[in-house]
This record gives C-alpha cells, structure tokens and sequence, in this order.
C-alpha cells in the first residue's frame, strides 16, 4: 500500500479562523449584554412636573388654552398627587369654556386635598357657568369657611350673585367684589368682577377702566375682550364695541355668541347685510340651536327678507328640521328675547307674508301667557291690529296697548 502524503495547511485559512472566534467572542461578551432585551420599550427622556407647568403658563400668557391644557395634563401624568396641577388645570378648562371637565378636576384636587378652599372656590366658578347656582353658592360659602381671605372665592361669589339676575342679591354683590379688592386688589380676578358689578350699575366708565387692567395683566382672554365690548356698546361706541368682540372672535374663533353679539352690534346701528352676515356665521358653528336660528331670523326680519325670517324663526320656536337634515328644538315661550324676538317677529314676519292665519296663534299665545313683557305684548298687539284690519275688523283702542 502506499501512503498518503498531508498537504501542507493555507496559513491565510488559519488567520480567517482565527478572526471569527475573536468576532464571536466579543459580540457574545459584549453586544449582547448591552441589547435591550426583546418586547419591553426603549427608556425615554422624561421632563418634570415644573417643565410643563412652566410651559402651560407660558401657553396661558399667549392665549393658547388648548396647548396650556395639553401641558398640565402631562405635568398631571408626570406627578398626579400634586392637587395645585389639577386647579391650574381646572381654571384653564374655565376659561376655554370646558366646565364640566373642569369640575371633574376640581374634584380630582379635592380628593387629594379635602380641606383646600382654592378647590371649593374654582369649583363655584364652574358650577356657576354651567348655572348650577345652588351648587355653585355652597361650594364658595365652603371656600369662605376654610379660607376667609381667600378673594377669589369673594370674586366668584359676587359673579355668582350677579349671573342669576336677582337685583336683591345687588348690595351683596358689591360687598364682595370691594371684599376682593381689598384682599387682592391688583389680580386679574379682581378687576374682571370689578367691572362687571360696575357694568351691572351703570357704572359704565368704572367698568371699563377695570376691564382695560384686566387685559393689561393679559390680553389673550377672550371673554376680557368680549365683556369690554359689550360695555361700548351699551355707551354707543359701537366700532370700539366691534373692534373688541372681533378681539375676542380671534381668541375663540369657534364660540358663536360672540358672533352673535357682533351681529346685533351691526343691527344696532343699521348695518343689517353685516348683521346677517356675522349671525350666518354663528349659526354654522351650531347649526342645532335655536336661538341662533332666532338671531338670524331677527336680523332677516330688519334687513326686509321676511320669507328667510319666518323660516328661521320657525326653527327656533317650533323647532324642526333645516334644508341639510340638521334636527332643531323649538323654545318654550317665556319672557325676554325669546317672547321680544323669536315668537313675536316670527309672527310679525308671518304678518307681512299675509299669513295672518299662522300669526294670529302666535299673537294670542303671547297675549294669553306672558302680559307683563311689554315689548313681546306690544308687537303682539300691533300685529294683532294688523290682522284685524286685514280681515275687515277694526283695531283695538291704542289706549289698552302699553307702551314698549
């Protein structure tokens, strides 16, 4: 037999080899242990409490409620035990017309802090707006109780006793408004319920001196400039009234009463095309509300379009459906601009249609039901008048017809 010879062994092979030990090696002793292990998050860089509180405020300075919301909210996930948070957090939500979820947060602090009469003050402030006013007066009396120098709580509750239009609740009105003044007399707080008790008296050149502090404090509120708007118009200045409201359309582009203060601003004055205009707009934000659809048929009625002002107004007070499938409420009669504007023009629209036997119900609901509200019993009786001449009767004795 003969034997093989072994050929000689490739030096490059050996080095080959001898490179992947290594390689496997080092990634066994070394990447591995540094790989996240799989199916659980990467960390990520967490901010504080403070950095979203800071940034909130900053949102808040600027007029940008949406944003300062988001910010608590996450400095609330950041440390949801901090009671402060969710108050700063509420009272944003106030001021961007969200009450409920601003209640609910007041209710979170409280749970954190029972005994916190910061809680119980802005509590009041968003049952008031949700015109809760006997839950709203309890919680601010318990503000009081805990902290009798607590002048936010005095603010509110004079905005409180001021919103349910009882002019018995006047003196004491005033009495925590000067309450609040004394205890806090440079705070925005302050100086918005100031001018709205001034405003309330007729004390119109008081009231916007303390709207116009307010908004030096800050400028990005829109209800400062809405309330400051309203109050030129009551004084006759109607373009610094529009120039306001327009300020504060451009803070809440999407709430529709400033647009409809707007438009009876132009109607005030006589500018009806824009008056339609401005409730047009209104009305396209809630297309479901009646009282929109009433301010329309309002202005309709004044620019002459009687058709449109009969179709909108019948909307608003015996409700029904829009030419879009858009489901509306009617509004029960009672005193107010719901009598003076929405059931008495829509039957004085109905007049100048010659469909006297539509209006004539109407007249007569009003002249049956609400006798005391001389404006509504006023229109009612002339178009009463009205309908009777058209028939071939006479009219009434002007005597029995009150002044309006």
């Amino acid at each position: 037999m003969t034997r093989r010879t072994r050929k000689p062994s490739n030096p490059l092979k050996l080095i080959f080899l001898v490179v992947v030990i290594g390689a496997l090696l080092y990634f066994n002793q070394v990447v591995v242990p540094a790989m996240p292990a799989p199916f659980i998050p990467t960390p990520t860089t967490t901010r504080s409490p403070e950095a979203y509180l800071n940034e909130a405020e900053a949102y808040i300075s600027e007029g940008k409620l949406g944003l300062a919301i988001e910010s608590y909210q996450q400095a609330i996930v950041s440390d949801p035990r901090n009671p402060s948070t969710y108050l700063a957090l509420a009272r944003a939500q106030i001021y961007a017309g969200l009450y409920q979820e601003a209640l609910d947060n007041t209710d979170n602090a409280l749970l954190l802090s029972p005994n916190n009469s910061l809680s119980f003050a802005i509590k009041a402030w968003a049952l008031n707006f949700m015109e809760d006013y006997l839950g709203a007066e309890s919680a601010v009396n318990q503000a009081i109780e805990l902290d009798n120098n607590n002048a936010l709580a005095y603010a509110i509750y004079a905005e409180i006793l001021l919103d349910q239009g009882n002019y018995e609740d006047i003196e004491t009105a005033i009495q925590m408004s000067r309450r609040a003044q004394d205890l806090a007399p440079t705070t925005l707080e302050t100086h918005r319920i100031r001018g709205y008790v001034l405003f309330y008296t007729a004390n119109y050149d008081g009231a916007i001196t303390e709207y116009q502090a307010a908004i030096a404090i800050n400028d990005k509120l829109w209800d400062l400039h809405y309330s400051l708007g309203a109050i030129y118009k009551a004084v006759g200045e109607y373009d610094l009234a529009v120039q306001e409201m327009l300020s504060a359309v451009a803070l809440n582009p999407t709430n529709p009463d400033i647009l409809t203060e707007i438009s009876r601003t132009y109607a005030a004055v006589g500018q009806y095309g824009k008056a339609v205009q401005y409730a047009e707009q209104a009305l396209s934000i809630d297309p479901t509300s009646p009282r929109l659809h009433g301010n329309l048929g309002v202005m309709l009625y004044q620019s002459d379009e009687y058709g449109r002002a009969a179709n909108e107004l019948s909307l608003a007070v015996q409700g029904g459906t829009t030419a879009d499938g858009t489901g509306v409420q009617g509004l029960p009669l009672s005193p107010g601009r719901v009598a003076d504007d929405y059931y008495s023009i829509f039957a004085l629209s109905l007049t100048n249609l010659d469909r006297c036997a539509e209006a004539v119900p109407i007249l007569q609901l009003i002249l049956s039901n609400i006798a005391d509200d001389q404006v509504a019993y006023y229109n009612a009786v002339q178009g009463m008048d009205y309908c009777r001449i058209a028939a071939g009767e006479p009219a009434e004795d002007p005597e029995l017809t009150p002044t309006p």
